[in-house]
Protein backbone atom coordinates (compact mmCIF):
# COMPACT_ATOMS: atom_id res chain seq x y z
CA UNK A 1 0.00 0.00 0.00
CA UNK A 2 1.80 3.31 -1.16
CA UNK A 3 0.89 6.66 1.26
CA UNK A 4 1.68 10.28 1.56
CA UNK A 5 3.13 12.00 3.88
CA UNK A 6 0.71 15.49 4.98
CA UNK A 7 1.76 17.90 6.92
CA UNK A 8 -0.15 17.84 10.62
CA UNK A 9 -3.65 17.67 10.70
CA UNK A 10 -6.81 16.49 12.27
CA UNK A 11 -7.31 13.56 10.70
CA UNK A 12 -8.66 11.53 13.69
CA UNK A 13 -11.95 10.61 12.29
CA UNK A 14 -14.66 10.11 12.78
CA UNK A 15 -15.37 12.26 15.99
CA UNK A 16 -18.72 12.67 17.78
CA UNK A 17 -20.34 15.55 17.00
CA UNK A 18 -22.33 17.12 20.25
CA UNK A 19 -24.49 20.15 21.12
CA UNK A 20 -23.30 21.91 23.82
CA UNK A 21 -25.29 24.00 25.89
CA UNK A 22 -24.83 26.35 28.34
CA UNK A 23 -26.16 29.24 29.90
CA UNK A 24 -24.60 32.89 30.93
CA UNK A 25 -24.55 34.29 34.80
CA UNK A 26 -27.74 36.54 33.70
CA UNK A 27 -29.47 33.12 32.73
CA UNK A 28 -28.95 33.73 28.57
CA UNK A 29 -28.84 30.39 27.26
CA UNK A 30 -26.70 29.19 24.26
CA UNK A 31 -25.84 26.10 22.12
CA UNK A 32 -22.66 25.36 20.26
CA UNK A 33 -21.75 22.29 18.19
CA UNK A 34 -18.38 21.01 19.53
CA UNK A 35 -16.35 17.86 17.26
CA UNK A 36 -13.29 18.68 19.37
CA UNK A 37 -14.12 16.13 22.71
CA UNK A 38 -14.07 13.31 24.26
CA UNK A 39 -13.76 10.91 27.42
CA UNK A 40 -10.51 11.05 29.60
CA UNK A 41 -11.24 9.53 32.61
CA UNK A 42 -13.75 6.79 33.98
CA UNK A 43 -13.36 7.48 37.64
CA UNK A 44 -14.14 10.08 38.20
CA UNK A 45 -16.17 10.19 34.94
CA UNK A 46 -14.70 13.15 32.77
CA UNK A 47 -14.23 14.67 29.55
CA UNK A 48 -13.30 17.71 27.97
CA UNK A 49 -14.57 19.97 25.39
CA UNK A 50 -11.61 22.49 23.29
CA UNK A 51 -13.72 25.82 22.07
CA UNK A 52 -12.21 28.60 20.20
CA UNK A 53 -12.15 31.88 22.94
CA UNK A 54 -13.25 33.61 20.11
CA UNK A 55 -16.64 31.87 20.18
CA UNK A 56 -19.78 33.26 21.81
CA UNK A 57 -20.44 30.07 24.22
CA UNK A 58 -16.47 30.16 25.55
CA UNK A 59 -17.12 32.94 28.26
CA UNK A 60 -20.44 31.80 28.70
CA UNK A 61 -18.85 28.23 29.93
CA UNK A 62 -15.65 29.78 31.95
CA UNK A 63 -17.49 32.11 34.25
CA UNK A 64 -20.26 29.73 34.88
CA UNK A 65 -17.98 26.48 34.60
CA UNK A 66 -20.80 24.52 33.39
CA UNK A 67 -21.81 22.75 30.64
CA UNK A 68 -24.56 19.53 29.24
CA UNK A 69 -22.58 18.02 26.50
CA UNK A 70 -26.25 17.00 24.26
CA UNK A 71 -25.72 13.61 22.10
CA UNK A 72 -27.79 14.03 18.73
CA UNK A 73 -29.98 11.91 16.16
CA UNK A 74 -30.16 12.12 12.96
CA UNK A 75 -33.37 13.96 13.06
CA UNK A 76 -31.09 16.66 14.98
CA UNK A 77 -28.75 16.98 11.91
CA UNK A 78 -29.96 20.04 10.83
CA UNK A 79 -29.78 21.95 14.48
CA UNK A 80 -26.56 20.30 15.03
CA UNK A 81 -24.97 21.98 11.99
CA UNK A 82 -26.83 25.47 12.09
CA UNK A 83 -25.57 25.47 15.97
CA UNK A 84 -21.90 24.83 14.94
CA UNK A 85 -22.21 28.23 11.99
CA UNK A 86 -24.72 30.91 13.48
CA UNK A 87 -23.37 32.88 16.20
CA UNK A 88 -25.58 32.99 19.38
CA UNK A 89 -24.86 36.42 19.48
CA UNK A 90 -26.92 36.99 16.85
CA UNK A 91 -29.64 34.39 17.44
CA UNK A 92 -31.33 32.60 20.11
CA UNK A 93 -30.71 29.12 19.03
CA UNK A 94 -32.82 27.09 21.02
CA UNK A 95 -35.74 29.30 19.70
CA UNK A 96 -35.15 29.15 16.33
CA UNK A 97 -34.65 25.70 15.73
CA UNK A 98 -37.45 25.23 18.19
CA UNK A 99 -35.52 22.98 20.68
CA UNK A 100 -36.11 22.77 24.47
CA UNK A 101 -33.80 23.78 26.88
CA UNK A 102 -34.67 21.64 29.36
CA UNK A 103 -34.04 22.07 33.81
CA UNK A 104 -30.76 20.43 34.75
CA UNK A 105 -30.63 17.96 37.58
CA UNK A 106 -27.09 18.88 38.69
CA UNK A 107 -26.05 22.48 36.45
CA UNK A 108 -27.72 25.46 35.94
CA UNK A 109 -26.90 24.96 32.08
CA UNK A 110 -30.33 23.41 30.49
CA UNK A 111 -30.03 20.60 28.42
CA UNK A 112 -31.83 19.95 24.90
CA UNK A 113 -34.80 17.67 25.91
CA UNK A 114 -34.70 16.33 22.02
CA UNK A 115 -31.41 15.04 22.71
CA UNK A 116 -31.35 11.64 23.86
CA UNK A 117 -28.45 11.61 25.76
CA UNK A 118 -27.62 14.73 28.01
CA UNK A 119 -24.50 14.60 30.20
CA UNK A 120 -24.12 17.60 32.47
CA UNK A 121 -20.56 18.35 33.30
CA UNK A 122 -18.74 20.87 35.32
CA UNK A 123 -15.61 22.43 34.24
CA UNK A 124 -12.42 21.67 36.53
CA UNK A 125 -9.69 22.69 34.53
CA UNK A 126 -9.11 24.77 31.32
CA UNK A 127 -6.06 24.39 29.58
CA UNK A 128 -4.70 26.70 26.89
CA UNK A 129 -3.56 25.01 23.57
CA UNK A 130 -3.25 27.23 20.99
CA UNK A 131 -6.55 27.74 18.22
CA UNK A 132 -8.57 26.30 21.22
CA UNK A 133 -8.48 26.19 24.85
CA UNK A 134 -9.58 22.61 26.61
CA UNK A 135 -12.57 22.68 29.14
CA UNK A 136 -11.73 19.40 30.93
CA UNK A 137 -14.97 18.79 32.68
CA UNK A 138 -16.39 16.32 35.01
CA UNK A 139 -19.58 14.63 34.30
CA UNK A 140 -22.16 14.99 37.01
CA UNK A 141 -24.42 13.03 35.76
CA UNK A 142 -26.34 11.68 32.25
CA UNK A 143 -29.46 12.45 31.60
CA UNK A 144 -30.75 9.33 28.91
CA UNK A 145 -34.19 8.74 26.78
CA UNK A 146 -36.49 6.01 28.62
CA UNK A 147 -37.27 4.79 25.57
CA UNK A 148 -33.89 3.62 24.71
CA UNK A 149 -33.78 0.74 27.85
CA UNK A 150 -34.52 -2.10 27.25
CA UNK A 151 -36.97 -4.28 29.24
CA UNK A 152 -34.01 -5.38 31.51
CA UNK A 153 -33.15 -1.71 31.71
CA UNK A 154 -29.89 -2.18 29.57
CA UNK A 155 -29.33 1.33 27.41
CA UNK A 156 -29.66 0.32 23.91
CA UNK A 157 -27.92 3.02 22.23
CA UNK A 158 -27.67 1.60 18.87
CA UNK A 159 -31.47 2.61 18.56
CA UNK A 160 -30.69 6.22 19.19
CA UNK A 161 -29.80 6.48 15.42
CA UNK A 162 -26.66 9.09 16.51
CA UNK A 163 -24.74 10.95 14.34
CA UNK A 164 -20.71 11.29 13.86
CA UNK A 165 -18.62 13.87 12.15
CA UNK A 166 -15.87 12.93 9.87
CA UNK A 167 -13.78 14.78 7.96
CA UNK A 168 -15.87 18.15 7.05
CA UNK A 169 -19.57 15.82 6.68
CA UNK A 170 -22.17 14.51 9.25
CA UNK A 171 -22.68 10.85 9.46
CA UNK A 172 -24.67 8.10 10.94
CA UNK A 173 -23.34 5.41 12.40
CA UNK A 174 -22.84 2.25 11.22
CA UNK A 175 -23.82 -1.50 11.94
CA UNK A 176 -22.44 -3.26 14.63
CA UNK A 177 -19.36 -5.84 14.03
CA UNK A 178 -18.94 -7.04 17.11
CA UNK A 179 -19.33 -6.45 20.75
CA UNK A 180 -16.45 -5.34 23.37
CA UNK A 181 -14.25 -8.35 23.94
CA UNK A 182 -15.94 -10.57 20.73
CA UNK A 183 -12.34 -10.89 19.75
CA UNK A 184 -11.57 -13.24 22.56
CA UNK A 185 -14.48 -14.90 23.34
CA UNK A 186 -15.08 -18.27 23.23
CA UNK A 187 -17.06 -19.91 20.30
CA UNK A 188 -19.76 -21.17 22.20
CA UNK A 189 -20.35 -17.68 23.60
CA UNK A 190 -20.38 -16.13 20.08
CA UNK A 191 -23.19 -18.13 19.29
CA UNK A 192 -25.40 -16.28 22.87
CA UNK A 193 -24.45 -13.12 20.84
Amino acid sequence: MSKLMWKPGTMLYPLPAVMVSCRNNEGINNILTVAWTGIICTNPAMLYISVRPERHSYNMIKETGEFVINIPNRKLAFATDFCGVKSGRDIDKFAHLKLTPAKSNLVAAPFIDECPVNLECKVKEIVKLGSHDMFIAEILCVNVDEGLLDSKGKLQLNKADLICYTHGEYRTLADSMGSFGFSVRKKDDKKRK
